[in-house]
C-alpha cells in the first residue's frame, strides 16, 4: 500500500514549489485535491501545460471563489475532513479572508498547514515577489555557479530553488509534521521559505564561511572548479564528459587510462592546475564521448557522459530502473513522462489516464465532503464553485 495513501490533502496552488510538493505527495499515495480560482474571478492564476508536473495525474481538481464567503466556506467545510492544506500566497493574505492556520485549525485542529513562500512568513524581504531565478541569487547558489561568456553568473539548467530549494522541503517537511501528529494528535503551521531551502543546499560553503571567514567561489573550492580533477571537458566529437575524480585512486587510474601518469601524484599541486587541465582536455579531444564512455565509465576513474534530455529518455540504466512511465491523454494521445520517484520496493508504473483540459472533480469531491446535492447545485449557480 502507498505509504501516504490514508492521507488527504488541500492544494491551493497551481504552479512552483507548492506544485512540486503536491506532485511528490500524490505520488506517494496522498489523495490530493487541487483548488483553482473559478474562472473569470479576475485572480491572476497560471494553467500549466497538459505535461506539466506529471499532467495531473492522481489528483482532483475543483474551481473556488475564495473571493466570496461562500466560497471561503467550502474550504472551511473541506479543511474538517482532510490532514493538509497546502498554500502559496504572500504572507497574511489568507488571514485576512478566514482561510489563515489560525482560522482552520479552529475546525480541524490536526490540520497541517504549509504556507510555501519564496522569503517567508516573516523578514524584511517577505513581501518580495520572485522567482527561482530570485531564490538561487539571495540562496548563495548563482555566486558560486560557473559563469557564462559575459562573466556573469549562468543560469542553471533546473528549477533548482523551486524543486529541492521548495518543493522537496516542504513535502519533507509535511511528512514530518504527519508523523509528529501522529503521537500528539496536533497539527502545526509549516512555514517554508524557499531561499532557507536553498540556504540548506549550499551548506557545505556556507558552514565553512561560518566556522572559517573562507568564502567560496567558482573556482576557488574542489567543487567550483579548483582543480583539474572535478570539471567538464570536451570530447572530439564536441560533446562533453563530466570528471570527479577527487579521491587519489580515481584520479591515478583515471592518470594511467589516460596515458599521463606524470600528474598521477600532481592531483592537489595548486601550481600544476593548468597544466593538468590542459593535459586532460588535450587527451579527450582525440576521441569521441561516447568512446571515452566506453574506455573510462566502468574504470573506476568517475567519469560520465553529459547527457542531454533526449539521450536521458533512451538512456539504458534510466530505462532499467522504471523511471518513465505511460500517460494517456485524451486529447494528446499516449505519451511517456517521469514516473514518480519512489525509493524502495519494486517500481511498478502503470499506464495513467490523465485528464483533459478544464475537467473538474467538483461533484465528486464536495459530495464526498457532505454537501448534498441542492447545495453543489447553488454553489455552481452563485459562481461560488466551478
Amino acid at each position: 500500500m502507498p505509504p501516504l495513501q490514508c492521507f488527504t490533502g488541500l492544494d491551493l496552488a497551481a504552479v512552483g514549489p507548492a506544485a512540486r510538493a503536491s506532485r511528490i505527495l500524490a505520488d506517494y499515495g496522498m489523495r490530493v485535491i487541487k483548488v483553482a480560482p473559478v474562472a473569470g474571478s479576475g485572480v491572476d492564476a497560471v494553467e500549466p501545460v497538459f505535461h506539466a508536473y506529471g499532467g495531473g495525474r492522481g489528483m482532483q481538481r475543483i474551481r473556488v471563489d475564495l473571493k466570496s464567503a461562500e466560497g471561503r466556506d467550502v474550504i472551511v467545510r473541506l479543511v474538517r475532513q482532510v490532514d493538509v492544506l497546502i498554500e502559496s500566497y504572500r504572507p497574511g493574505v489568507t488571514s485576512r479572508v478566514g482561510l489563515g492556520y489560525e482560522d482552520l485549525k479552529a475546525h480541524n485542529p490536526g490540520l497541517v498547514y504549509c504556507s510555501t513562500t519564496g522569503y517567508g512568513q516573516h523578514g524584511p524581504y517577505a513581501q518580495r515577489a520572485g522567482h527561482d531565478i530570485d531564490y538561487l541569487a539571495v540562496g548563495g547558489f548563482l555566486a558560486c555557479s560557473g559563469r557564462d561568456a559575459e562573466g556573469r553568473p549562468a543560469l542553471p539548467g533546473a528549477t533548482v530553488a523551486d524543486s529541492a530549494g521548495g518543493g522537496m522541503h516542504a513535502a519533507m517537511s509535511i511528512m514530518a509534521a504527519l508523523v509528529g501528529r501522529a503521537t500528539t494528535g496536533v497539527g502545526t503551521h509549516l512555514d517554508v521559505s524557499v531561499v532557507d531551502g536553498v540556504l540548506n543546499l549550499m551548506s557545505l560553503y556556507l558552514d565553512q564561511y561560518l566556522a572559517t571567514g573562507e568564502e567560496t567561489r567558482p573556482g576557488s573550492a574542489l567543487l567550483t572548479g579548483r582543480f583539474a580533477c572535478y570539471g567538464v571537458y570536451t570530447a572530439g566529437d564536441g560533446r562533453h564528459l563530466a570528471v570527479g575524480a577527487i579521491e587519489g585512486k580515481f584520479f591515478r587510474n583515471l592518470c594511467r587510462l589516460l596515458d599521463i601518469g606524470q600528474f598521477a601524484d600532481a592531483q592537489y599541486d595548486s601550481s600544476r592546475q593548468d597544466e593538468i587541465r590542459q593535459a586532460l582536455q588535450q587527451r579527450f579531444s582525440t576521441r569521441t564521448r561516447d568512446e571515452w564512455v566506453g574506455i573510462l565509465a566502468d574504470k573506476d576513474a568517475c567519469v560520465a557522459p553529459v547527457l542531454d534530455i533526449a539521450e536521458l529518455a533512451t538512456d539504458r540504466h534510466l530505462r532499467s530502473r522504471a523511471t518513465f512511465m505511460t500517460a494517456n491523454h485524451p486529447k494528446h494521445g499516449n505519451f511517456e513522462q517521469l514516473a514518480p520517484c519512489l525509493a524502495g520496493g519494486e517500481r511498478e508504473q502503470p499506464t495513467f489516464d490523465l485528464p483533459p483540459a478544464g475537467h473538474l472533480d467538483t461533484d465528486s469531491v464536495l459530495g464526498g465532503a457532505g454537501f448534498s446535492a441542492d447545495e453543489i447545485r447553488k454553489l455552481r449557480s452563485s459562481g461560488s464553485v466551478q
